[in-house]
């Protein structure tokens, strides 16, 4: 065995400091919040707040849970995600995967008409003139099908189908499979490190979504839990109602801003180790290969 020299043995350790440095700067923000979010309000604005909560208080949270209507808007955030992130997934698989056939007619102009949108955009007036007119608002299909493809995700799927071994396909036409069945039975399932991927993208930002269901939704009903919890924010800091007391929020004013991240992000982090195995694996290999 041999043994590593010196000069790497250095590079390791100067690697490793580099790396907890890096590690400890990124997560020191989110304990910060963390501890925020149940520290008492006189502590919050003397600046005492940093690793550990101080003078612990669950009123914000109480105030939250308590209210009806959060449950109702988390629901709400739970279902548009689940229904924005199948959408997305199925017309941008489809998308990318005709785009990957490199025999195909007028794939230039396809893949320019994507890439375009990725510049230009019709602009916020005419989109919701063009929702409007066609019966979308107060409905999910107002979150889901304005933002169902991502450029960005388009291209990686894109890549990633390009570099599978086109002998698998015609392998599978000799042996009578249709396009449909070719996707289904033989790409997917060899795609699954791009497809969660994918997934984890469009579910982080459908879900950290507020502004389409501000615009498109007009029943508090209707909202999903960003929106929620935007409100509560507004009551806190301007003296305005959104499902608790006034007097109460002003009591949490300081910490408020933290409890609304903490329960915009637990959801997601929960989710995230479930699928982070795969999310360096799918974007590299549809990254650009040298």
């Amino acid at each position: 065995m041999v043994r590593p020299s010196r000069s790497y043995r250095v590079f390791q350790g100067v690697n490793a400091v580099v790396l907890t440095l890096v590690v400890l700067v990124t997560l020191y923000p989110f304990a910060n919040i963390l501890a925020r979010s149940f520290s008492g309000e006189r502590h919050i604005r003397a600046g005492e707040v940093t690793l550990l909560p101080k003078g612990f208080d669950l009123t914000t949270y109480e105030i939250v849970f308590r209210d009806a209507m959060f449950w109702r808007n988390y629901g709400n955030t739970v279902l548009y995600t689940v229904v924005a992130t199948a959408v997305a997934m199925v017309l941008t698989t489809c998308y990318a995967y005709v785009l990957s056939k490199k025999q195909l007619k007028g794939r230039g102009f396809l893949v320019g008409v994507a890439v375009f949108t990725m510049f230009f955009t019709g602009g916020l007036i005419p989109n919701y003139i063009l929702v409007t007119s066609l019966g979308l608002k107060n409905s999910v299909w107002a979150i889901a099908l304005p933002n169902a493809i991502s450029v960005f995700n388009l291209l990686v799927m894109k890549a990633f189908f390009e570099n599978l071994p086109t002998e698998l396909e015609e392998a599978a036409q000799i042996d009578g499979l249709s396009t449909y069945g070719i996707l289904l039975r033989i790409v997917l399932p060899l795609s699954k490190a791009v497809v969660a991927t994918m997934v984890l993208f469009y579910s982080v930002s459908f879900w950290n979504s507020w502004f389409s269901a501000f615009l498109y939704m007009d029943r508090t009903e209707l909202m999903p839990v960003t929106v929620y919890l935007r409100n509560l924010i507004q009551g806190a800091t301007g003296g305005g109602n959104a499902g608790a007391g006034a007097e109460q929020l002003s009591q949490v004013g300081a910490n408020i801003q933290s409890v609304t991240i903490v329960l915009t992000a637990l959801p997601i982090l929960c989710v995230y180790p479930f699928v982070q195995r795969y999310f360096v694996s799918g974007v590299m290999l549809g990254a650009v290969k040298g």
